[in-house]
């Protein structure tokens, strides 16, 4: 767990699973001592409600040693208007790894952005875009602001059940 009360969600009863199929080393990897490691970070506040803030595999962790969830700064920026969906990711800003910045792809609707922004051209609507995000950022810490945008209207890589693929989203961003 760390100072924010914020550690892996852990699972065990008579429903969980005993093990994965004929796969020894992936359920050394997710059992321990009967319990099952979900993956979810999650904390519990006073009246004993869980929150899920993310998954453990997702976790961008900075230099002063803070967390970041990207999942929950993706639910902030998708509930501006016109954003269909949003992925948050760590971009190494030089040679030191731990030399990191928050940044967000935006998929976004033109129509939608046109009409509730009043704009026309893709400069118009980044900096509207770019401006929306500045107001996130005042409504949290400063280690977790987003320091670069870009937005696209191609939706971002999912698997089959509408999952957004981080690693591949993550590959194809650096390609670009």
């Amino acid at each position: 767990m760390n100072s924010e009360g914020i550690g892996e969600l852990a699972v065990k009863g008579p429903s969980v699973m005993i093990g994965y199929y004929k796969n020894t080393k992936a359920t050394k990897e997710v059992m321990q001592d009967g319990w099952f490691l979900t993956g979810d970070l999650a904390k519990i506040d006073d009246e004993g409600y869980i929150f899920i803030c993310g998954r453990k595999k997702s976790v961008i962790v900075l230099k002063n040693g803070k967390n970041i969830f990207p999942e929950e700064m993706e639910g902030l920026v998708n509930k501006i208007e016109g954003v269909n969906e949003s992925f948050v990711y760590g971009k190494q800003m030089s040679e030191d790894v731990e030399d990191t910045k928050i940044n967000v792809k935006i998929v976004f609707d033109r129509d939608t952005v046109k009409e509730a922004y009043k704009v026309k051209t893709d400069e118009e609507i980044y900096n509207v875009l770019a401006n929306k995000i500045k107001e996130i950022n005042k409504t949290m810490p400063k280690y977790k602001a987003i320091r670069g945008i870009s937005i696209t209207e191609e939706p971002l890589i999912k698997t089959t059940t509408n999952k957004i693929k981080r690693q591949e989203n993550l590959d194809a961003i650096k390609k670009s």
